[in-house]
């Protein structure tokens, strides 16, 4: 008896979790990235912080002196700090 209510367990989370969502656990809401046309205004936004441009589509960034910065058909200037905090990653090519 107690084998068959561990093997129905896992679906019966994943009913309760599509009946009830809120019952799910949630990663916490990022905060809203803000963007900017060109690395001189976004740098008036973060003046103690590096500019780098935000690959919007695979959420990483990429520093000033690389390939793809500035360069990418979506993409944003945005302060290097933010786009931590905000779950981007830094590129991993070292270009």
């Amino acid at each position: 008896m107690p084998l068959a209510i561990v093997r129905r367990f896992p679906s019966s989370l994943a009913l309760m979790t599509l009946l009830l969502p809120g019952f799910a656990i949630a990663a916490p809401a990022a905060a809203p990235l803000a963007n900017f046309p060109t690395p001189q205004v976004a740098q008036q936004r973060c003046p103690d912080d590096l500019v780098v441009w935000l690959n919007l589509p695979t959420r990483t960034y990429h520093y000033r002196g690389q390939r793809w910065y500035g360069s990418t058909k979506n993409g944003a200037y945005v302060c290097s700090n933010e786009a931590v905090r905000a779950g981007m990653q830094a590129t991993r090519s070292v270009e």
